[in-house]
């Protein structure tokens, strides 16, 4: 391929990844988005059983971008159906949990405020069982997933619903399919506000030192499950 094939071939892909992250911004309307199905896979390469991960245990998976990491809870306890809104007024309807006892959630891990996500080095957000350690930012409940960087605290059992501090939507929740016969789990697209566009403005660069250049490529196929604490040397709790 010559320089001006390039050229081109680079302007192309530039305009359609363009057209894709136009609709995934802040969410003009709050209806599901599907992308790629993606079944969720073990450090082994094994689809990843719903009944056999640990109630309560923070997992991390990356969708529906190779770069956008989502939290993957069995939260112990079935979550309802919610009813829920956007920053800009739109509501949706959050499912629930999936799983025999719908326990079962996912939600992207990039926080609602000011973009914060979990690193190979560090993660200021997580899942955290019981509640917030730092007395002077008490919970207003447990099981909660916290972000220290700005306290805003998501329910998750409630589509992670805001219950405290200055985010103004719930996390985007990651939509996952159950296969009752074989216990697979695969994600399927998103619900509510998405924030990839901004993310990807505010940290393209980073990404791409940490992962390569393919941090905006869509994920596809198989995204690999691992606990928090597995993924990140340095998860904070506050």
């Amino acid at each position: 391929m010559d320089r001006r094939d390039f050229v081109e071939s680079c302007a192309v892909g530039a305009a359609a990844l363009s057209g894709v992250l136009a609709r995934t911004a802040w969410a003009a309307d709050a209806r599901p988005r599907a992308y790629a199905r993606t079944l969720l896979v073990d450090e082994q390469g094994q689809p990843v059983k719903a009944s056999r991960l640990r109630a309560q245990v923070n997992y991390v998976f990356h969708y529906p971008f190779e770069a956008t990491p989502v939290f993957l809870l069995d939260l112990g306890k079935a979550a309802p159906p919610t009813t829920l809104a956007t920053q800009d007024k739109q509501t949706y309807e959050w499912p629930g949990g999936v799983g025999a006892r719908r326990s079962v959630v996912a939600f992207s891990a990039i926080c609602a405020h000011q973009l914060v996500y979990p690193t190979k080095e560090l993660s200021f957000i997580s899942f955290r069982k019981g509640p917030a350690a730092n007395p002077q930012t008490p919970s207003q409940g447990n099981d909660l997933i916290h972000c220290c960087a700005d306290h805003s605290q998501y329910d998750p059992a409630r589509g992670a619903q805001v219950l405290r501090g200055p985010a103004e939507q719930p996390l985007c929740a990651v939509l996952l399919e159950h296969d009752a016969r074989s216990d697979q789990l695969t994600a399927t697209g998103t619900l509510g506000g998405e924030l990839f566009e901004a993310f990807f403005k505010k940290y393209e660069m980073k990404l791409s030192l940490e992962m390569g250049p393919g941090v905006r490529q869509a994920a596809a196929g198989r995204s690999t499950v691992r606990e928090l604490e597995r993924f990140c040397r340095n998860p904070i709790r506050c």
